[in-house]
């Protein structure tokens, strides 16, 4: 499991999934979404504007399985 650490108490999945290396920017995230399955906590999530906050646990599809941390 990788950790992402955030400076800020949320960050959103779009700005999550280019910080993870999961794409490569910003404007992908949308696209990426509609053909890679998220799950947050467990739980499918599609949006791009979910915010994630230290604790949360994100597995992307194809991409691994990450912690959100604190900096």
């Amino acid at each position: 499991m990788k950790e992402v650490a955030i400076r800020t108490e949320y960050i959103t999945l779009g700005q999550f999934l280019k910080l993870a290396d999961c794409i490569s920017t910003g404007g992908h995230a949308k696209f990426f979404l509609q053909e890679n399955e998220v799950h947050i906590n467990g739980d499918v999530d599609n949006r791009r504007g979910r915010k994630l906050y230290v604790g949360d646990r994100v597995e992307v599809e194809g991409c691994g399985v990450f912690t959100v941390t604190g900096a």
